[in-house]
């Protein structure tokens, strides 16, 4: 299902950069989400596209927990007050966690987040193509996100997450609103050495 873009920021600068997927460019992380549904056949649809990202010795180390039900008032409860104050408003709620061994010797996976990091972006232009918006965030009680995920181990909290239908950022307080707007990007000269 393709969800409504209830927000259109000003991506003129950003259109300047020809030969870019858009999908790419109109890609950032809106706090202000429109209270919806997302079908459950669309949230299959999400972390199916994460499934298909690149990882190391193909071990695939994500998990994403997610909520958009009964629980979800527990998995808002474990991200810090000032992402609480806003993310009550998205769809769906979670966190990423990733195994830190690999399945197949035992041995430690050093790439385990780097693998992560990849299905979570092929997840967020999965969303975007969807009409949909996504917000990781660091700002979660990681201790307490592992015991009520009851991990052993084996096992790391990365981050939390947000998707929803993105509002406009008047329904947030002045001073979140005033910083609702896709963030600028560094120059390829600082990100591209040679």
């Amino acid at each position: 299902m393709k969800y409504p873009d209830s927000i259109h920021p000003d991506f003129s600068a950003r259109d300047a950069l020809q030969g870019v997927d858009p999908l790419q460019i109109s890609r950032w992380s809106p706090r202000a989400f429109t209270k919806s549904v997302i079908a459950e056949a669309d949230v299959a649809l999400l972390f199916e596209a994460a499934r298909w990202a690149p990882s190391c010795f193909n071990a695939q180390p994500w998990e994403f927990y997610v909520s958009t039900d009964k629980t979800f008032d527990d998995y808002l409860n474990l991200l810090v007050e000032g992402n609480q104050a806003w993310a009550k408003n998205a769809s769906l709620l979670g966190f990423v966690v990733v195994k830190k061994t690999f399945s197949h010797n035992g041995k430690a996976n050093a790439y385990a987040e780097y693998d992560a990091g990849a299905a979570w972006m092929a997840m967020t232009l999965q969303a975007r193509q969807m009409g949909l918006y996504t917000h990781g965030m660091g700002g979660i009680k990681h201790d307490e996100v592992a015991a009520y995920l009851k991990l052993d181990d084996d096992h790391k909290v990365i981050c939390g997450l947000a998707i929803g239908v993105a509002a406009a950022p008047t329904i947030l307080p002045d001073e979140l609103a005033a910083k609702e707007k896709p963030s600028p990007r560094k120059p390829l000269s600082e990100v591209l050495r040679r």
